[in-house]
């Protein structure tokens, strides 16, 4: 396994960062440890949660997930070996009115609350990094690629006073480092700037959707990843499964998740059924797997740290997890980065 350096951080993180939002509704709590106890034995040390999740998310699972996770690290106690991250959770009174009346802020108040309940859940008494899960304003986020202002949206907290917040629970000795997700150029470079001119705690990575279905985090994110040291910790580098190609003939078990729940068509329109069938087919011509040629693709690429996968059987997890060791070959690279210049980004 491959491990890198968080940023500016001191964290050393494996390439392959285990994502766990189908703890406590895809997966069991039994499922879950067989997960972990795998994905540790690979030499995985990165674990990615959410006081969001499981997801969709919902009143009846909220923390769920954390919880989960937390009854296995009292069980394993292994704690200081490995890389814990969560995530506050944004605004959102129309999809998370169960999360602080959906008016939750990145202020003193919210962070306190959320992070303490965090941990909690966890039965942890730190983070090695907290991540803000989304902004707190009106921007192009979750599938929006084009930037249209809301004349109505509510006052944004400060980002001083954000970092602040932050500043408070790392003195506390419950967080190590910060990190940002689902954020845009503007968003970076704002916490950025703030956290060099005031001499606040610099954010040590992003989280951001990022695959062969959806590279806009190219677009402006990626260059600023590289010259302020802040990597890409890369969300859906399967597009929720659909790069595996499981999709294509609409014979996907019942169990899959968009199976399960079809509204999540972020990645299944037109352009994007299309490109995933270039993709596939690409694979298929050079002896590849579709999911492990995808997320090989997405571990290459220079300005990510680690790429979060998921999977709700240990199977998926497996072939997930050894992408680690594929190097693709120029060829099969540059015909990537030609289906990507004929359809490119069709599923922001």
């Amino acid at each position: 396994m491959q491990f890198n350096t968080l940023g500016n951080s001191d964290l050393t993180v494996s390439q392959i960062c285990l994502g766990t939002m189908t703890y406590g509704e895809q997966n069991t709590q039994q499922e879950a440890f067989e997960q972990l106890d795998y994905a540790i034995a690979q030499g995985i040390n990165f674990i990615d949660t959410a006081e969001l999740y499981a997801i969709p998310p919902k009143a009846e699972t909220y923390g769920a997930t954390e919880a989960i996770i937390g009854n296995w690290l009292a069980k394993r106690g292994r704690r200081d070996d490995l890389v814990l991250a969560s995530k506050i959770a944004g605004p959102g009174a129309d999809w998370v009115g169960h999360i602080r009346q959906g008016k939750s802020r990145f202020d003193d108040k919210n962070i306190s609350e959320a992070l303490d309940n965090s941990l909690q859940r966890l039965q942890t008494d730190y983070l090695d990094l907290y991540q803000l899960h989304w902004p707190e304003r009106q921007t192009n986020y979750f599938g929006k690629l084009g930037y249209q202002p809301d004349p109505d949206e509510h006052t944004m907290t400060p980002v001083i006073e954000t970092l602040q917040a932050l500043e408070k629970q790392i003195q506390a000795g419950k967080i190590r480092y910060i990190g940002l997700s689902n954020e845009t150029p503007w968003g970076l470079m704002q916490f950025i700037s703030v956290a060099k001119a005031m001499n606040l705690p610099l954010i040590a990575s992003v989280q951001n959707p990022y695959s062969l279905l959806n590279r806009s985090y190219e677009i402006g994110c990626a260059e600023i990843s590289y010259r302020e040291n802040v990597p890409l910790l890369a969300y859906s580098p399967l597009g929720f499964g659909v790069l595996t190609g499981k999709y294509l003939k609409n014979d996907a078990p019942a169990t899959a998740r968009m199976s399960l729940w079809p509204h999540y068509a972020r990645y299944s329109n037109p352009q994007a059924v299309k490109a995933t069938q270039a993709y596939v087919d690409l694979a298929k011509q050079h002896q590849l797997d579709p999911a492990q040629m995808a997320l090989a693709y997405v571990n290459s690429r220079p300005f990510v740290a680690a790429t979060i996968i998921g999977a709700t059987n240990m199977q998926q997890l497996h072939a997930n997890i050894t992408s680690e060791q594929l190097t693709l070959s120029n060829e099969v690279v540059t015909a990537i980065e030609d289906i990507h210049k004929a359809i490119p980004n069709p599923a922001p």
